[in-house]
């Protein structure tokens, strides 16, 4: 039937292991001279998988796998002819010998040995295959235990069957890591199968993810297009460089938009490092919403950290926001980014991240602390003066005491103060926020969804993911505070007006105060006239000059005022002001004291109420924030209408008659070619036309990116597990530890010497006999 193959014969290994010891772990030893099989030589099959599948459910049986060795092909017709299925244990393992060179790479351990057990197929005239040469003859153990025979590589077929791979990749694309997708598989896998691996889940998804290679940019973009024929709003940018790689990228979807014209007032900027293939930088627009949680205006991924970068991305923000500038802004320390927002963001009020700060400040102020022991107590002083005049006050007496020079980093905190200090930001409204842990806490939820091989494709689909379980948190918020009423801790309207209008959360926080209030507070009078009252309020057991200063008046309106400046900086009253408006017999909560970010009415709705043109800022021209707001009301108008078909009609006759008028008025003016593609428009991508899209080259090198997914640690997270052996301090080792050099080099310098006299307590040598040599202390002069 073909050509005669000749088998190479492969001595057999000497066993080191006796049969009965084989019998009694479950391997069964075959005897060679059970190694033929009249019933499966030319046993006939269909197909060369159907030869395949009956050779390995045989090798189950008996305690073996198999794999294939080799194909024949006809160069003619280039189809296969002959098949060969082998044990897999046949063969022996190559050996690269770089001894030679140096290069010696450690090895695995050995699996094959020389097995001679093998199964051939040959073709026949009719298209059929039948086994032509068969051995049945094994040199090793067979395990005969179900559990240990699964673990042969062509018995473990669950992770390689269709239902495995789409829920592996359905998994992989929900966020999970291999080892939480093995869990997940195995916990609904039968008995009958075996259990996969890590190993398996992460060649399957890096399969699945080499259908993106080189493509993945592509697939951002087209990501975003579908999103915009679902949403109008949908908004995103992207910068391409000459050679048409990204280098930034900025999006945000409809609703992030409506929540920016609400809660946009207070923006959390934080250069968060998630990681993704290229490692370009995540940057999130975070903000608070009516119940203090966070919520995202937009993301970007970035090139790199530069001044210009920043400027493209606050530029193409502002766009997307209709031109409204945020009231604040919370950023860490940055030089790039606080010029950014000083040129593109002229009228907010920009905050230094307030746990940077501190971050910092344990590493500039250690000198200063060790110098002088009352430093760190007049330094807390000066940093929470509630006045800009004790500020500058306390700064002029810690400069001239502690001898602070013009460059060290107090001082040019100084310079920065109306960035961080207290007594300057106390006008300014921040929601109650301090720092950039909004968008830590966005970092905290990518950092089990992304790793350092995550695509740009895939990274957005996981921020889609972060947006819905933010809005699904705020929705299960909005059903509670609508579902329940609020508990009073008194019979008060003041108490009572305030659980009927702010949200369940931020009562809470009122409650918090008018508990306070009622119940620990006292006062003394400053100063009273026919308009104005002064009261200094506190607690008895408080030093009165850590009490506040509250002015009331109450002519046209009831207005209060504290030092604390919480209405100011959170948006609720304190409860000084809360206790003086009790104790003057203020009836009920002002109106305008109630902040509408904090009531349930700003939450997201597509309701029937419509946005009017005169409550908006509507001067000589037309904004794109009016011109959005029209559009949203057009959108609900047909919503409202689709279901009769009388009422589309009139709504068409309408729009005809008015574009008609449209018409007539061009006509009678000069056409200007204005273009609102930016509010209008859903996307635009900064590049030239016919400029191919291409995956970035490399990834990014940017300040700060840590090898890893997670942040970078601080200084002051790393100095806790850092103390030196020599002088127990914290924060560095014995190597870099200041006391030890100045003492060593007091010792090399005057030539001292450590002297140790070693007794040789020998028979021969006298008790009086001793020999001395001369070494240097090795505690001193090691390194």
């Amino acid at each position: 039937m073909g050509t005669m193959v000749d088998i190479e014969t492969v001595d057999k290994p000497t066993e080191t292991q006796s049969s009965d010891a084989n019998q009694e772990n479950g391997i069964l030893e075959c005897d060679e001279g059970n190694g033929k099989d009249e019933s499966i030589l030319g046993k006939v099959f269909d197909t060369p998988d159907d030869a395949y599948t009956f050779y390995n459910d045989y090798a189950f049986l008996h305690g073996f796998g198999i794999r294939i060795h080799h194909k024949y092909k006809n160069k003619t017709t280039n189809e296969h002819y002959r098949k060969i299925y082998v044990c897999d244990k046949e063969g022996f393992k190559r050996s690269n010998d770089n001894t030679s060179s140096g290069n010696e790479k450690k090895r695995r351990r050995d699996v094959r040995t020389g097995c001679k057990a093998m199964l051939w197929i040959s073709k026949q005239k009719d298209g059929k295959w039948f086994v032509d040469i068969y051995n049945d003859t094994h040199n090793h153990g067979l395990s005969m235990t179900p559990t240990k025979v699964m673990k042969h590589r062509s018995h473990a077929k669950f992770h390689r069957s269709m239902e495995c791979k789409s829920l592996m990749v359905e998994l992989g694309q929900a966020g999970l890591r291999p080892c939480q997708i093995k869990k997940a598989i195995n916990a609904m896998n039968t008995l009958n199968e075996a259990n996969v691996t890590s190993k398996q889940c992460a060649d399957v998804l890096s399969e699945q993810r080499k259908q993106y290679r080189g493509k993945e940019f592509y697939g951002l973009i087209k990501h975003f297009q579908d999103k915009a024929l679902l949403d109008n709003d949908q908004y995103f940018a992207v910068d391409l460089g000459d050679d048409g790689c990204p280098r930034n990228i900025f999006w945000a979807d409809g609703r992030s938009r409506d929540a920016y014209n609400k809660f946009g007032d207070v923006v959390v900027f934080d250069v968060t490092y998630m990681t993704n293939k290229f490692k370009m930088p995540f940057a999130p627009f975070v903000g608070v919403n009516h119940h203090g949680q966070s919520i995202l205006f937009g993301g970007a991924l970035l090139e790199n950290e530069k001044e210009e970068t920043f400027e493209w991305l606050f530029d193409h923000f502002l766009r997307c926001m209709f031109g409204n500038y945020p009231k604040a802004i919370i950023t860490d320390q940055d030089k790039a980014i606080g010029n950014a927002v000083k040129k593109l963001f002229p009228d907010t009020r920009h905050r230094f991240c307030a746990w940077h700060i501190k971050k910092h400040e344990l590493e500039h102020l250690r000198p200063y602390v060790a110098r002088y022991s009352d430093f760190q107590e007049s330094y807390r002083e000066w940093v929470k003066s509630d006045t800009v005049e004790e500020f500058e006050t306390r700064w002029e007496v810690i400069r001239g005491k502690y001898e602070l020079e013009s460059n060290c980093w107090v001082s040019e905190m100084y310079n920065q103060r109306i960035h961080w200090a207290k007594a300057f930001l106390k006008d300014t409204f921040f929601a109650g926020m301090t720092t950039s842990g909004r968008s830590e806490s966005i970092h905290s939820f990518f950092d089990g969804y992304v790793n350092s091989r995550t695509m740009l494709n895939e990274f957005v689909l996981q921020y889609d993911k972060a947006v819905e379980s933010r809005r699904a948190a705020e929705e299960d918020e909005d059903f509670k505070t609508m579902n329940s009423r609020a508990v009073l801790s008194s019979v008060h309207p003041i108490e009572a007006k305030a659980g009927e209008c702010y949200t369940r959360k931020v009562f809470d926080i009122f409650k918090k105060e008018w508990m306070e209030a009622t119940t620990n507070l006292t006062h003394e009078t400053l100063r009273k006239s026919t308009e104005e009252i002064e009261y200094r309020v506190g607690q008895l057991n408080v030093d009165k000059t850590y009490w506040r200063i509250v002015s009331f008046r109450s002519l046209k309106q009831v207005h209060v005022t504290c030092s604390c400046a919480k209405y100011e900086t959170y948006g609720i009253l304190c409860k000084h002001s809360l206790y003086v408006m009790k104790k003057r017999h203020v009836e009920t909560l002002p109106s305008h004291y109630i902040l509408p970010r904090w009531t349930l009415s700003a939450r997201y709705s597509v309701g029937n109420s419509s946005i009017r043109l005169e409550e908006m800022d509507n001067e000589n021209g037309v904004s794109a924030s009016t011109l959005w707001c029209v559009r949203l009301n057009f959108t609900k108008l047909i919503e409202q209408a689709k279901d009769s078909p009388l009422e589309i009609q009139k709504l068409n006759t309408l729009l005809i008659s008015l574009l008609d008028n449209q018409v007539i008025r061009k006509k009678s003016k000069v056409f200007e070619n204005t273009s609102q593609a930016t509010s209008m428009g859903s996307s635009q991508v900064d590049m030239m036309p016919q400029l191919s899209v291409r995956d970035p080259l490399g990834p990014t090198n940017t300040k700060g990116r840590p090898k890893n997914a997670t942040r970078l640690k601080s200084s002051l997270e790393v100095s806790k597990r850092r103390t030196c052996s020599y002088c127990q301090g914290l924060g560095h080792y014995v190597s870099s530890c200041s006391k030890r050099k100045i003492i060593l080099h007091s010792l090399l310098v005057t030539g001292a010497t450590a002297r140790i006299r070693l007794f040789r307590e020998d028979s021969t040598s006298s008790p009086c006999a001793s020999s001395s040599t001369t070494i240097k202390c090795p505690s001193l002069l090691t390194n």
